[in-house]
């Protein structure tokens, strides 16, 4: 919205629902090494990158039939935060952690409020679909405690 990138121009998945034939990971096997992954610390999108880069797994979901977020739902080892929020307010709280020490730096402080404002439209989100409870609000100085 507030970039001058033009989008991803014919970047789109595969249109298949079901592992390739070449897929011989079963979906309990698929779901454990999320699990296993998880547990170690990385985010979502690394375990995907993970299985598909060093086990050969094109998507989580046409093999295990769930994505890699509902795995780690069922499996009680989901991030307090859905991963492109927990982005967002990590960037937030660097950028503001930079602005500590550069109080002139005004296309920081202009980039800090587009930041928060993509923070308060995706957080308004999940609290409308359910992800996040109804009383959950941004707040810098708590956001710091959770991130790090």
């Amino acid at each position: 919205m507030h970039s001058k990138a033009h989008g991803k121009s014919e970047s789109k998945r595969p249109i298949r629902t079901k592992a390739p034939e070449w897929v011989k990971s079963s979906p309990e096997w698929v779901a454990d090494k999320v699990v296993e992954l998880a547990r170690k610390g990385v985010s979502q999108s690394m375990i995907g990158m993970t299985l598909r880069d060093q086990y050969g797994i094109p998507l989580v979901r046409q093999v295990a039939g769930k994505r890699v977020s509902e795995i780690l739902r069922e499996h009680q080892v989901a991030p307090p935060l859905p991963q492109d929020l927990l982005d967002l307010v990590r960037k937030a709280i660097d950028l503001r952690r930079h602005l500590e020490n550069n109080k002139k730096d005004l296309h920081g402080k202009q980039g800090l409020t587009r930041i928060e404002s993509k923070i308060h439209r995706l957080a308004s989100y999940y609290v409308r679909e359910g992800v996040l409870p109804k009383d959950w609000k941004y707040v810098p100085e708590k956001m710091v405690l959770l991130v790090r």
